[in-house]
């Protein structure tokens, strides 16, 4: 029979054990009725990194609402389920501000988690403003004052957007007059008046340059909707390059351009309004309060009327359209990346995992990357583990090893890139056409104006068509494409450290 002794040693390995914690299985804390009871689910509108949206009617109103769909498989830690819920709560908490899209109701059971909101029909900011055909710096006045009204509501309860960009606006019917919404707060946070993050979240054009610094709080909303403003103005982002790496340098060191047209026509109000909103110093750049209060935004008779360049419309079409291709290819490639693909990286997470575990120790990380030839000091070892420890237990499990090392040169490989280029070749010709293009958006739930203005500014022979090569060159320039919660954590990742992929340009 076991001492007394013996059952505190074993209670105590328990405790130490490095098992880490049961994922959860429900994301809301408390039980709901089955969706399909109350609501009919339609047509695809869209897809983003973790949910799909359907139309959906209530079949007791008939009423029309959108329903984001989560499945949870794809939820792959307990950080991953906290997100949903933050993100459910921060919508009920914004629910009343006119500019947000607004909650009816949250559903779950064992697969999927969905939220039911607001149907916004009105389609996205910028192909409102492209399918107009005319356009003033008075409504890019208007628009300015309608989104950075919703950072300051957001502010004002607490919470930091961190994803402000033009695709999470939308318009909520066709109507003239529609109101503006903000539509998606994944990456959304509550914060206290001081508190600093350091997770680098967001999108490459639209984030602020302290935090790429991983130092940060509300005032990089603000940089965002600066950069929101300064593209409605010019049709382009301040801050450009091919790669990434070349965006995130610009937005740390690159000058604004006021030079180029169309900005010797724009007011200088207009330009005094974006230079404060895009201050490198936090400190010193504007508060949401403080543009709202700007002359440009508060004044009619400053910012003018006349009709802005119709080159700036082009450029606006041609900007939103190439984000929409390159979004629906990267997920055809995330969608088919195989087991092949990550089989060597199980082999790794094997070698490394000494104990067999299933999990990798802060020493057995020290120990694997001295293997394979690591330099790194122990600082920033632990600086890597942090950003792949997801869930906070002091280990890495497998799904945050792949997390961590599954990297952007995936999209950039030939084979995925031939796949991805067969996806929208239906027919096989060697070319993707409009009527291709066409099927494509549907499938995916994407709105389907601007296809001619898209294939123009990738189509270089002016075929119009696009062959392989001119849709290869067109991926591996500059990334537009959402960063999710994990892919731009550290800008050394797990996968360079190891060798796995080469660091193309120096730490930001």
């Amino acid at each position: 029979m076991a001492s007394e002794t013996d059952r505190k040693a074993a209670t105590e390995s328990t405790k130490t054990s490095t098992v880490p914690p049961l994922k959860p299985t429900w994301v809301l804390p408390y039980r709901t009725e089955r969706l399909q009871q109350l609501y009919s689910i339609g047509k695809k509108l869209g897809q983003g990194q973790f949910g799909t949206t359907h139309l959906c009617t209530e079949k007791s109103t008939t009423t029309l609402y959108a329903c984001k769909t989560i499945p949870k498989k794809k939820l792959i830690c307990k950080e991953d389920y906290e997100d949903v819920w933050r993100e459910i709560q921060i919508m009920h908490h914004l629910s009343e501000h006119p500019n947000v899209v607004r909650i009816k109701g949250t559903y779950e059971d064992t697969l999927y988690v969905h939220i039911v909101m607001e149907l916004c029909a009105g389609g996205e900011l910028f192909d409102r403003i492209v399918e107009k055909g005319h356009y003033s710096e008075r409504e890019a006045a208007k628009l300015i004052k309608t989104i950075v009204g919703v950072v300051e509501g957001c502010h004002s309860l607490g919470v930091m957007h961190r994803d402000l960009k033009p695709e999470n606006f939308l318009f909520l019917s066709s109507d003239e007059d529609a109101a503006l919404k903000a539509t998606d707060f994944g990456l959304s946070v509550f914060y206290k008046p001081g508190e600093m993050f350091s997770d680098v979240v967001g999108s490459p054009y639209y984030v602020a340059p302290e935090v790429l610094r991983k130092h940060y709080g509300p005032e990089s909303d603000v940089w965002s909707a600066g950069v929101i403003l300064y593209i409605l103005l010019s049709g382009v982002p301040p801050f450009w390059a091919e790669t990434e790496m070349g965006i995130f340098r610009q937005i740390l060191q690159a000058k604004l351009d006021f030079e180029s047209e169309p900005w010797p026509g724009i007011s200088d109000s207009a330009k005094d309004l974006i230079r404060k909103m895009l201050d490198r110093n936090p400190k010193r750049r504007l508060t949401a309060h403080e543009v709202l209060c700007h002359p440009w935004i508060v004044d009619d008779t400053i910012a003018p009327d006349k009709p802005l360049d119709s080159a700036v419309l082009s450029r606006l079409k041609q900007f939103s359209a190439m984000n929409k291709l390159k979004k629906m290819a990267l997920r055809v490639i995330a969608e088919r990346l195989s087991e092949e693909e990550i089989g060597g990286l199980k082999e790794l997470f094997k070698m490394i995992d000494t104990d067999n575990s299933g999990t990798i120790s802060f020493d057995e990380l020290k120990e694997g990357l001295r293997r394979v030839g690591s330099e790194l000091m122990e600082s920033e070892i632990k600086d890597l583990m942090d950003a792949a420890d997801i869930d906070n237990s002091g280990t890495i499990d497998y799904g945050e090893f792949l997390a961590a090392t599954v990297h952007l040169n995936k999209f950039e490989r030939e084979e995925n890139l031939v796949s991805a280029f067969s996806f929208f070749d239906k027919d096989g010709s060697g070319y993707i056409t409009i009527d291709e293009l066409q099927h494509a958006c549907k499938e995916f739930g994407l709105s389907e104006l601007n296809l001619d203005e898209m294939i123009k500014d990738i189509d270089q022979d002016n075929d119009g068509q696009i062959d392989y090569g001119e849709f290869a060159a067109m991926m591996r320039k500059g990334n537009s494409g959402g960063v999710g919660r994990r892919t731009m954590r550290n800008t050394l990742n797990l996968g360079e450290a190891l060798g796995l992929v080469e660091s193309k340009e120096e730490d930001v």
